[in-house]
C-alpha cells in the first residue's frame, strides 16, 4: 500500500522550489498559482516559494528594485529605452546582461546555494529573469543539476530571461515561439500553455449574481478600474474620468497603495455614478468577473487572467517597455484596445452604446484564454523530474 509521499514520489514531483521576485504583484502571484496547482496534482509534495532578494541579497533586492521601480515611476521613457537595448540583436543583451547577472550571482549566489543544498529540491522554477540568472549560473557551475524551468511572465520573450542552462520556457501564448526560436531555443523546450494563473480564474461565474453579492445593480454596466498590485499610474486621473460619466458603475482597485486609496475615498463623494473602491485584495477574480470593461495596466499577468474570464481591456497609456508589448498582444488578439487618458471617457462611452463592440471583444479575450495554464505548466514539470535524462544527472 502507497502513502501519498510516495505516489507524488512516482509521479515525479516531491520537491519543488519556486524562485520569484517581490516586485509589483504578478511574479509573486504566478509563483504562487504553480504553488496551488502542483498541490492540487500532487498532494504530498512540498512546494516552496523564495522571494530571492529578500533571503540571499536584501541590500541587492532594495537597491535594484529600488532603482527599477524609481524608474518607472519618474523616467518611464529611459527604462523603455534600457528595455529596448536589451532586446534580441542590442547593445545591451549581450556583454550588458552578462555583467549585471554577474553582479547579482556575487551578491546573491552564495545564500542561495546554502538554501538549495539544504531543501535539495528535484526542479527549480523561477518567475523572473533575476533568480533565473543565478540559478542558471549554479547549474553551470554543477551547485544544481536538476531541471529549471523559466516562465515568462509577459506577453514578449526579453533577452534577460535567456540562458543555456534553462531547460523549459513557458510562455503565454503559441505567437510567442517564434521569438524563443530566434534566440536558438530548441521547439521541444517551449511551452505555450498560457501565464500560470490561480483556479479561481478558470470558474465560470453568473455575472448579475456577482454583482448583487458585491452590492452592486445586476442589470446596469460596470467599469473595473485596476493600477496593479502597487497602484501606479495615472489612476486618480483616469478615476476623476470616468467618475464624471454615467449610465454605469464603476469599481476602482486601488493596491497597496495607502494613500491612493484615501485620496480615491475623498474623489467618490463627487462621483456622477455609482462607486467602490477596494484596496488590496485577494478577490480580483470576483471583481473582474462581475465586470464588463477592463481599464488599466497591461501587466501580463493581469492580461492573462482577464482573458481567462474573457473581460476586455482598454489599456490606458501603457509604460514602455513590457507593457507595450503586453498592449500590442492584446490588440492583436482582439482582446484589448489602447488608449490615451484624453480620449478615454469618449471610448468608453462608444463601447457602452453598442454592446455588440463589447460582446465581440470579450470573446476574442475568452478565445485566447488559458485558464489551466498553471496545472498544464506543473505537469511538464513532473514529466521532466521523470524523464531519463533528469534521473541520470541525479545520480
Amino acid at each position: 500500500m502507497y502513502t501519498w509521499k510516495e505516489v507524488v514520489k512516482d509521479l515525479g514531483l516531491n520537491k519543488v522550489l519556486i524562485l520569484s521576485v517581490a516586485v509589483g504583484a504578478g511574479h509573486m502571484r504566478t509563483a504562487e498559482a504553480l504553488r496551488e496547482a502542483a498541490g492540487s496534482l500532487y498532494p504530498g509534495a512540498e512546494i516552496r516559494i523564495l522571494d530571492t532578494f529578500r533571503y540571499a541579497s536584501p541590500f541587492l533586492g532594495k537597491v535594484v528594485l529600488g532603482a527599477y521601480m524609481e524608474m518607472l515611476k519618474k523616467s518611464p521613457l529611459l527604462y523603455g529605452f534600457l528595455y529596448r537595448q536589451a532586446e534580441h540583436g542590442k547593445p545591451l543583451s549581450g556583454k550588458g546582461k552578462v555583467g549585471f547577472s554577474h553582479i547579482i550571482n556575487i551578491a546573491a549566489a552564495p545564500r542561495l546555494v546554502e538554501y538549495i543544498k539544504d531543501f535539495k529540491p528535484e526542479i527549480i522554477v523561477c518567475t523572473h529573469a533575476f533568480p533565473l540568472g543565478i540559478v542558471s549560473f549554479l547549474k553551470k557551475k554543477g551547485v544544481f543539476r536538476g531541471p529549471v524551468f523559466a516562465i515568462i511572465t509577459d506577453y514578449d520573450v526579453h533577452s534577460f530571461y535567456i540562458f543555456p542552462e534553462v531547460d523549459n520556457y513557458i510562455v503565454g501564448s503559441e505567437d510567442l515561439i517564434p521569438q524563443c526560436l530566434d534566440f536558438g531555443i530548441e521547439p521541444g523546450r517551449v511551452h505555450a500553455t498560457g501565464i500560470p494563473i490561480h483556479s479561481q480564474f478558470s470558474g465560470r461565474y453568473d455575472k448579475a449574481l456577482l454583482r448583487k453579492k458585491i452590492g452592486l445593480e445586476p442589470d446596469l454596466p460596470v467599469i473595473l478600474l485596476m493600477g496593479g498590485g502597487l497602484g501606479m499610474g495615472p489612476i486618480d486621473s483616469v478615476f476623476k474620468t470616468l467618475g464624471s460619466g454615467s449610465g454605469y458603475q464603476l469599481i476602482c482597485v486601488a493596491g497597496a497603495n495607502a494613500a491612493l486609496r484615501e485620496k480615491l475615498d475623498n474623489m467618490a463623494r463627487d462621483m456622477a455614478c455609482r462607486v467602490q473602491i477596494h484596496g488590496f485584495v485577494d478577490y480580483i477574480h470576483v471583481l473582474m468577473a462581475a465586470s464588463d470593461i477592463m481599464v488599466g495596466k497591461a501587466g501580463g499577468l493581469a492580461c492573462a487572467e482577464a482573458m481567462s474570464l474573457g473581460l476586455p481591456i482598454l489599456i490606458v497609456d501603457p509604460l514602455p517597455g513590457q507593457e507595450e508589448k503586453n498592449t500590442e498582444f492584446m490588440a492583436a488578439a482582439g482582446a484589448g484596445v489602447r488608449v490615451s487618458a484624453a480620449n478615454l471617457a469618449s471610448v468608453v462611452k462608444d463601447y457602452l452604446k453598442d454592446p455588440a463592440k463589447i460582446e465581440i471583444m470579450a470573446r476574442a479575450s475568452a478565445a485566447r484564454g488559458k485558464p489551466n495554464a498553471a496545472r498544464d505548466a506543473v505537469r511538464l514539470m513532473a514529466q521532466a523530474v521523470d524523464s531519463p535524462d533528469y534521473k541520470r544527472a541525479a545520480k
